[in-house]
């Protein structure tokens, strides 16, 4: 399989708790290597238009007030199936189904607040780079 990126966000849950370092070790570890990286603290703007896809669902409201209530680490992972490597070692979205070992049933708290976000495909992920990188903070 070719090389391919993947946008990786680890949420404000997480960086209250202190556990970037963790998190990233599990990534780099999964053979994921971080080629851009940096600690932001989004306003409301930017969490709407990164997540303008759920909008109109029940939750978006929670998830916008969620991911501005405190910095968050963005990334971009570069690997070989780098999505579906990086989507295996984050667990299942609920952290109840989460395969144990994974991040999110490591580290998650609940469905919410379950430490890390991770691209779906890729469209998803180069859109999601596109949002949260300019082409010159990718260094890998």
């Amino acid at each position: 399989m070719a090389s391919e990126r993947t946008l990786s966000i680890i949420k404000p849950d997480a960086t209250e708790r202190n556990i970037t370092g963790l998190i990233v070790a599990r990534l780099e570890g999964a053979g994921l290597r971080v080629i851009a990286q940096k600690r932001v603290w989004w306003k409301k703007k930017e969490a709407k238009k990164f997540y303008d896809i759920h909008e109109g669902q029940p939750y978006f409201k929670d998830l916008v007030a969620f991911m501005t209530s405190g910095p968050i680490v963005l990334q971009v992972l570069e690997g070989e199936d780098a999505i579906a490597k990086n989507r295996a070692v984050m667990g299942a979205t609920n952290p109840v189904d989460a395969e144990p070992g994974t991040i999110r049933k490591e580290f998650a708290v609940n469905l919410q607040r379950n430490s890390v976000h991770g691209s779906d495909g890729p469209e998803t992920a180069k859109r999601e780079i596109g949002l949260c990188f300019k082409k010159s903070e990718i260094v890998g």
